[in-house]
């Protein structure tokens, strides 16, 4: 039997610590006692804390630890699950600089000699393990809003904010709010196998095909810059979005040539002035598939398309969802 420890920290998000519990603890127990069969439970859990202090959870439940993470050595760990940070981020790094170094050691080769995911985070929890040198070089991801935050400060990460759930290596990350279930069921197949994964997803009504978090992000608008230009074209095509734009009217708009502005865009915001402008013509259109009855083909030419089908995929491309199906899930 394999045994999960679980590391907890003031300001934690006591629903990634309490929900991850259950799913390890109930993998080959549920789905047999629905069934009548014997149980056969493939984990064992423990919440660890420093010094074996108890967890003083952000929603203020107060949660009684194991023992202390410091008695755990990486060489003899077989998971250790890191769960979101509830509360101020830069708050909890600064308070958190023993557990940053106590992590730090998963970072050595010996570590990670098993081939199997060893670590990982859920949410917020990535800052953790970032701040730990653990994803220098690694693909990972964390929550939609804090991806910005996150590439600034860890720019050696390969971050990929779309995705819900990223395995690099040992090293796995799931990314925000209730994304710990997606995260469970994954590691619970890789060290318990498929089968079991799948009783336990069906015993708790999850479902298990999610691999997204597109849907559910909002536009950030990569305003971490200082460029005045930019910003002040930045602000243009979000009050303008739906007319015309090409590439030579932005240049004439900024006083910049066509060759400059695309240099100086990209430099300050990680894209390409077409790219921003589809990505805020794709989030106008979200508002409104969320909070109007009009036709896809209206929306499609109030955000400055005419052709539904080319819209129709650029909105799937950034959302994973096609509008009738995100109005579905997400509309009134």
């Amino acid at each position: 039997m394999q045994t999960v420890s679980i590391i907890g920290f003031d300001g934690a998000l006591a629903s990634a610590i309490t929900g991850v519990i259950d799913l390890f603890r109930l993998a080959g127990v549920t789905w047999a006692r629905i069934h009548g069969e014997q149980p056969e439970p493939h984990f064992t859990t423990r919440l660890l804390t420093r010094n074996g202090d108890p967890c003083r959870c952000i929603n203020g439940i107060t949660l009684l630890s194991d023992g202390s993470w410091e008695e755990l050595d990486a060489d003899n760990a077989d998971l250790v699950i890191v769960p979101t940070i509830g509360a101020p981020i830069d708050q909890v790094l600064a308070s958190n600089a023993d557990l940053v170094a106590w992590l730090g050691q998963f970072n050595c080769p010996n570590s990670s000699s098993s081939g199997q995911v060893r670590v990982a985070s859920n949410c917020t929890g990535a800052f953790l393990l970032a701040e730990a040198g653990l994803l220098s070089g690694k693909e990972a991801t964390t929550h939609w809003g804090f991806s910005n935050a996150f590439h600034q400060r860890y720019p050696g990460v390969n971050l990929h904010p779309e995705k819900l759930v990223t395995v690099d290596g040992d090293i796995a990350c799931a990314g925000g709010g209730m994304a710990w279930w997606d995260l469970g069921i994954n590691l619970i197949e890789r060290h318990a196998g498929p089968k079991v994964a799948r009783e336990l997803a069906k015993a708790f009504v999850i479902d298990a095909g999610r691999n997204s978090q597109a849907p559910y992000s909002a536009l950030q608008s990569k305003r971490y810059h200082s460029d005045p230009v930019i910003l002040k074209l930045q602000d243009w095509l979000e009050e303008h979005y739906s007319q015309a734009v090409n590439l030579d009217s932005l240049a004439t708009l900024s006083g910049l040539t066509s060759r400059s502005l695309m240099r100086r865009f990209k430099l300050a915001t990680g894209d390409t002035p077409t790219g921003y402008l589809q990505a805020i013509r794709v989030e106008a259109a979200r508002v409104h598939l969320e909070s109007s009855r009009f036709p896809v083909e209206d929306v499609t030419r109030l955000v400055g398309y005419e052709d539904v089908s080319s819209f129709s995929r650029l909105f799937r491309k950034h959302t994973g969802l096609s509008p009738g199906a995100y109005r579905l899930r997400f509309g009134r």
